[in-house]
This record gives C-alpha cells, structure tokens and sequence, in this order.
C-alpha cells in the first residue's frame, strides 16, 4: 500500500507530489505520456537540436508564486530576464513596450505615463502581497487587505466601461489588454482585467523570465526533487479508473474536473455530478512553432530585446477579436502572444539558428490551421519574416486537446476563466479541491487558483491532504 498516488505529472501534480513526499510519505505518481511537464514541456517538436515549449514559455508566475518561492526555484534553475518584459505591436513600427523598469516604461508611454504610473504602481510595489492575494481561492479573507482593495479597484475599472477613462492615446491601453488576453473569453471582464494587472504588475516586480533549456527546466527540478526525497514517477502509464488505485490512502488528481466523471465510475453523489457536467471551457488555442534563420525582423526595434510579443492592434482592435472568438468565430487578425527564447538562451537551438513560438486563441474544439493567419501576422510586423521561416509545426486546438486531455477543446486554462468560475472551481466550497469520495482530491488548474505554472493548485491541495488524511502540516520546501 502507497500513501499517496498522484495522477498527471504537470506542475500542480508535481507540487503535491514534492510537498508529499518531503512531509515522509510514499508518493507515486502516474503518468500518461512518456514523459512529465503537462504544460511545461519541451521538446524537439521539429527537428532536432531545436527545442520548443509545447505550452507555457515565459514564466513571471513561476518566478513570484509562494510555492515556487518556498521551493527555491531560482536556486535551482536559471531564469533569464529580458530587460523588456514584453511588446504590443499596435501597427507596424507602432509598438507599446513594457520594459522590467516601471519608470522607463512611464517615460515611453507619453501623454498616458502618468495614468499608467498611477494605475500600476501600488500593485508592482505590493507584489508579493498581490500574488498572495490572487494565488488563493476568492472565499478566502486577504492577509492584506489593503493590496486586496486596491487590486479589487482597479479591476473594476479595467473590466468595466470605465476602461478608458484615465487613458487619451492608445499605446498605454493597448499594453494592458495584451496581458489581459492571456486569459480567454474576452478582455473586458472583471475576469480577464484582473489577470492582465497581475501579469502586467508582475512584468515590472519580477519580469517575464525564460528558464535555460525552456518550460522542462522547471519540471526537471520538480522530477528531481520528488526522487531525491523518496518518490517515484511511473511514465507512460495511463489511469482510467479509481479502481486502478484502491491501495493509497489518498489520491491527488491533475486532471480536468468532468474527467472525474469517467474515472469514477458512478460513484459520485449525484449533485457533485451534476455540478461537474456544468463545468465550463473556455476558447481554444493554435499554435505554431517556427525554425528560423535569423532573428525576427521586427519593424520596432525594441522588440528583438523582449522575450514576449503581443500582436492585436489597439484595445478596440483586441477586444472585437477576442470577442468573436468567445462567440464561437474565428478571427482573420487575432491577438497573438508570440516568445523568442533563443534570443536569450542559445540551447534552445544550434549556432545560428532561431525559434519562434506562437498561438492565437480559436473557437474551443476548433480544428483548423491558424499557420496562415498567424505567419501573415508576424510578416507585417517584421517584414521579411517568412524568408527567414526553415520550417515549422501548426497545432490546432483539436490537437491540444489529443496532446493533453486535460485541455478540453484546446482551452489550456483547463477551464473557463470568469468571475463565477473562479468562485466555483469546480464547485462553490471552502475546500473545492475536495471530491465527495473518500480520500480523493482535485488539484488540477479546474481548481483555485486556476491557469499558470505556479503549482499552487497543487500546493493547496496538498496543505488539505497532510491535514485531513494524515495529520501533517506543510514541510520546507527549500533546497
């Protein structure tokens, strides 16, 4: 008999599993594919000697979230930070940029540096009390209230008509909606507001930073660590039912909440059941990774020093785009969130050689190839892009879901992002993590605080776990 069985070897499965294991326990964890990282995979996806991240790239939630904190991640890793944290392409040459320095992007912002001074300073300077704040579930009372009120203000502002009323020109609005368009379904919801101030406050306290050799690094570290204090990882090997792990004395699932429905087996109460099939997805994603030959020619300069790219035009232009996609039409001029890491770390590809990493949102289930509409995008935006394209490889939002079942549709948020499902994820409960079944917990991104590489969806499972079925509390994490 195992203490404890974990299903999915993503950052949140790993989380649990590091915590478990430090706290003495047997952990195994189980693994579908052949090998761990979920979201934070890297792999040679075209040739080989080029490593592309299959999901997640550019990590400032990695970087400032407390369980990647307590866990020293950047004693254990590398993590490179541009001096720009990321661009928005509004036309051609015209482009916002975010630099790591809250001042000097005020001073590139003009007329509107001020506003946006205003706006995000506060919560750059709080960040630590920020990340605490939106790392939790929205039941819990904030440790600091203070930054929680502030925070709340501002998002009201940013996901309401309210939006622009302290901005005159557009590139300081543009800045922020391209953050805000991380998290699907439209950008001017309290939802989506409130996750481009935290990516955008964060873009300025930590950075937006690559770890040296791409998303793997962080699961590597994980992986070894889980090993090093006593756990075992069993790859390839594919839980289809409950059944299958009667002999722990609890199991952790990195898993889509409905895909609980089929491995319980009816065993569910009925009404947990019911609010399961209830749960939402959000839109989908496209993506394509490119082998270049040389850099990408950006028409703005600044854009060949920063690790992210946003392409989308102004706020408007974002938000009509982001709109009809969460009203199930493509979009012919999507937003598109773009990564150069071999700019910055040279493994990632042989001497000389580049890679490019970009993905639009699409209808959820969507099947079709985005390569055309996101290649014509980068061109205008650095011309003579496609001479400098060896090869590549197209995803469609169908294939994200084949890739990684726990991306229901191609939506790798693992759920809708909106306000209600952020109360109820994937049910409305002090404990949300917690199944009705004996011993079961959730510890996917279906469950608070939701999407990212932070391990905190993992972390919080964890901490009721060592509580309720064993009588532990959370042990050190650091190295």
């Amino acid at each position: 008999m195992t203490d404890v069985a974990v299903v999915g070897a993503g950052p949140n499965g790993l989380a649990a599993a590091v915590i478990m294991a430090r706290a003495g326990l047997d952990v195994t964890v189980f693994e579908a594919a052949a090998t761990p990282g979920g979201g934070a995979r890297t792999l040679e996806l075209i040739k080989p000697g080029y490593w592309h991240d299959v999901c997640s790239a550019v990590h400032p939630m990695a970087a400032a979230s407390p369980f990647f904190r307590d866990f020293g991640l950047d004693q254990r890793l590398e993590l490179l930070v541009p001096e720009v944290s990321y661009g928005q392409v509004i036309d051609g040459a015209a482009a916002a940029i975010a630099y790591r320095d809250l001042d000097r992007t005020v001073d590139g912002l003009g007329a509107d540096g001020a506003a946006y001074r205003q706006l995000m300073r506060p919560l750059v300077h709080r960040a630590d009390a920020l990340l605490e704040f939106t790392m939790d579930q929205l039941l819990q009372i904030p440790a600091n209230p203070v930054t929680a009120f502030r925070y709340g203000i501002r998002n009201l502002e940013q996901g309401s008509p309210a939006w622009n009323l302290r901005f005159k020109e557009q590139f300081a609005p543009a800045l922020l909606t391209g953050v805000a368009a991380h998290t699907p379904g439209g950008v001017r919801r309290l939802s989506a507001a409130g996750a481009g101030l935290m990516l955008g406050a964060l873009a300025h306290a930590v950075g937006f930073p690559l770890p040296v050799g791409g998303s793997q690094a962080i699961i590597d570290a994980m992986v070894q660590d889980l090993r090093a204090h006593g756990g075992r990882l069993e790859t390839d090997h594919r839980v289809t039912s409950l059944a299958q792990l009667t002999d722990a004395k609890a199991v952790m699932l990195d898993i889509a909440p409905t895909d609980l429905l089929r491995l319980a087996g009816g065993r569910l109460p009925a009404a947990y059941a019911h609010a399961l099939r209830r749960y939402r997805y959000g839109p989908g994603a496209a993506k394509v990774d490119y082998i270049l030959s040389g850099p990408v020619p950006w028409a703005h300069p600044e854009l060949r020093r920063a690790g992210t790219v946003h392409l989308g035009g102004t706020r408007d232009q974002i938000a009509a785009s982001e709109r009809a996609i969460a009203r199930g039409r493509h979009s012919e001029d999507p937003v598109i969130l773009a990564a150069q890491p071999a700019e910055f770390d040279p493994s990632r590809a042989p001497a000389g050689g580049h890679i490019l990493w970009a993905y639009c949102h699409v209808p959820r289930g969507s099947t079709r190839d985005m390569e055309r509409v996101i290649t014509a995008a980068l061109e205008r935006a650095a011309p003579g892009f496609t001479d400098l394209v060896v090869d590549s490889r197209s995803m469609s939002a169908a294939d994200f879901e084949v890739y990684n079942p726990n991306y229901v549709g191609g939506d790798f948020g693992t759920g809708a992002v909106t306000m209600a499902q952020l109360a109820a994820r994937p049910i409305l409960s002090p404990k949300p993590w917690q199944t009705p079944l004996h011993g079961v917990y959730l510890c996917s991104a279906g469950t608070p605080p939701g999407p990212g590489v932070h391990g905190m969806a993992g972390y919080r499972a964890a901490e009721l776990v060592l509580k309720e079925q064993f009588g532990l509390a959370v042990p050190s994490l650091s190295p």
